[in-house]
């Protein structure tokens, strides 16, 4: 199964990567600035992982990426799309610029990777797209990510009747939240209080960690997924249940 995990790096993405690496098939690791945390990976998973440098908030930063992946695999079983672009604070303080590109890398960028990998999907192929409760629910200082992933939720319904009579599927996975570099870098220093607080609400009786939600991008990519489209699955032990 190739694989590829944009934002596959760091946090959400490289634990999807860890689950998948496992399989032994080309994984392909996309990741914008961070080459420190790249090689990291990249010397974790082995020689089967490949990072590639790229932005995908640009048709043509997309285009370059599987451009890079087609030199390696003539088809893409999975695509995991977790790219982010954290902008923090209130939306009517932003600057203009760096919200309309936040937004897009949040959001359009979905369409942007599919445009550009549909030579890659075959009969059978898989996409699924991280998103978050941020995309239902309003979040102090998210609204530039969950925003995005609200446009990105909505752009994904579009892409089912394009997608589906190729036998590719689209789904989102929304994890609960989890202690990442993306989380600390939006909360700062009340990450730890926030997620002690998140775990004592939890009906569950816990935060979520990374094994309950790679079991469910695994699945989505496997043939017993082949009839669910369009779909947003909570991972979040029944916290914030959202109709």
């Amino acid at each position: 199964m190739a694989v590829l995990i944009t934002g596959g790096t760091k946090g959400i993405g490289l634990a999807v990567a860890r689950r998948m690496a496992a399989q032994g098939e080309p994984l392909f690791l996309a990741y914008r600035a961070d080459e420190a945390a790249a090689a990291r990976a990249v010397a974790e998973l082995g020689p089967q992982a490949h990072a590639i440098q790229a932005d995908v908030g640009t048709p043509a930063g997309a285009q370059a990426l599987i451009a890079q992946v087609a030199r390696r695999t003539d088809r893409l079983d999975l695509i995991v799309h977790g790219a982010v672009t954290v902008l923090v604070g209130a939306l009517l303080d932003m600057d203009g610029d760096a919200l309309a590109k936040a937004l897009t890398v949040n959001g359009a960028s979905l369409v942007f990777l599919l445009q550009a990998a549909r030579p890659l999907l075959k009969r059978g192929s898989s996409v699924v797209f991280l998103s978050s409760r941020g995309s239902r629910q309003v979040v102090p200082g998210y609204g530039a990510i969950g925003a995005g992933k609200a446009l990105a939720e909505s752009l994904m319904r579009y892409l089912v009747p394009e997608l589906a009579p190729l036998g590719v599927r689209i789904n989102a996975v929304a994890p609960g939240t989890l202690d990442t570099e993306a989380v600390r870098n939006l909360f700062g220093a009340n990450t730890d209080a926030l997620l002690a607080s998140e775990a004592a609400g939890n009906p569950s009786g816990r935060n979520i960690d990374h094994d309950d939600y790679v079991g469910l991008v695994e699945f989505l990519a496997g043939p017993q997924a082949q009839m669910i489209q369009g779909q947003v699955i909570f991972v979040n032990g029944g916290q914030y249940v959202i109709a």
